[in-house]
């Protein structure tokens, strides 16, 4: 399956003004409205937030219509189920995290689907594009955390002992399943690739007040039942080494049912040839550079969707370039 009037996709991102948020997203390039500015969607088609195509003969069009539009050609057989509940399956963004994010988790999708409508459950990765000295996110819980007293302690207003902190620097990549309590802290610009939901169950606020002047409210009983309890003080992982040559060296960050994830490192005068053959839509990212896709021109950090009926294309770099690629690939 193979069309060949399509064409990579760029998109005018969605801002988000949580309180978390600060300016910082400018250093990449974003033009931001006024204000509090905490995350940027990059390609997103959700109820809450849907981005519009601002290149070529689909230029204006949100997402969701040309989904609408070319259905499995845009997204790939590997994403049937998403077309049949139509869904776009993933959701891109950055993260300007200025002041620590509350302590939350995100149910799997048998949950999310007994308790939340239409809505999925939320697996999710981060890549760390800037980090602040001394950074460091939440993931997982302390060795010998039992549900009772991590219960007791939200009740309390002082969960952070039951918290595991991970330090992290610009280029680490941490994987995040459904049921992972987690927090992305301050001093931290991250890219996250996720399941298209937007399902958060918020466990811990440390006890401040939202824009309103109060609380903003916890789920907790919820959040208690996702958590997974097992995970308990884990590291960064470093990348595995998928494939090395021609000046391209391709390493796999994560992979899960929903998506895949690869860092691409190309030398100065690389190419790396790539084929949409129908089974997977295929989104990069430019984190370090500046690459041509066929003959689109990307800089850093710029995210651009190249549809799953495509065909064949290719990514070529004059200079060292640092890149994302995520992929819906078939595990069964």
């Amino acid at each position: 399956m193979v069309n060949n009037s399509l064409y990579p996709l760029t998109f005018a991102p969605v801002f988000k003004d949580y309180i978390w948020g600060g300016r910082n997203l400018e250093r990449l390039g974003r033009k931001l409205p006024a204000g509090i500015i905490a995350e940027s969607w990059e390609i997103a088609a959700h109820k809450n937030g849907t981005t519009r195509v601002d290149n070529g003969r689909y230029a204006g069009k949100l997402l969701t219509e040309v989904q609408d539009e070319l259905g499995l050609e845009l997204i790939g057989t590997n994403c049937a189920w998403a077309q049949e509940r139509k869904k776009f399956p993933l959701l891109i963004k950055i993260l300007d995290a200025n002041r620590p994010l509350s302590v939350q988790v995100h149910p799997n999708d048998s949950y999310a689907l007994a308790h939340e409508g239409n809505e999925l459950g939320k697996t999710e990765m981060w890549i760390v594009l800037q980090a602040e000295p001394g950074a460091e996110l939440i993931l997982g819980v302390k060795s010998g955390t039992t549900k009772q007293a991590f219960r007791q302690a939200i009740l309390d207003g002082q969960l952070e002992p039951f918290l595991h902190t991970l330090p992290v620097k610009a280029g680490d990549h941490v994987c995040v399943p459904a049921g992972s309590l987690h927090a992305i802290m301050d001093g931290l610009i991250i890219a996250e690739i996720q399941q298209n939901s937007d399902t958060t169950y918020r466990v811990y606020d440390w006890n401040r007040f939202g824009a309103d002047g109060q609380p903003r409210p916890l789920h907790i009983d919820k959040a208690l039942d996702v958590i997974n309890f097992e995970q308990v003080e884990p590291k960064v992982v470093a990348p595995l080494l998928i494939e090395e040559r021609s000046g391209i060296r391709r390493s796999l960050l994560c992979r899960n049912q929903y998506f895949v994830t690869e860092r691409v490192e190309m030398a100065a005068g690389s190419v790396f040839e790539g084929h949409c053959n129908g089974d997977s839509l295929e989104i990069w990212g430019v984190l370090k550079g500046a690459v041509r896709l066929n003959e689109l021109s990307l800089d850093a950090v710029q995210f651009v969707l190249v549809p799953a009926a495509m065909g064949k294309f290719n990514v070529a770099t004059d200079d060292k370039a640092m890149l994302l690629r995520t992929y819906v690939a078939n595990l069964q």
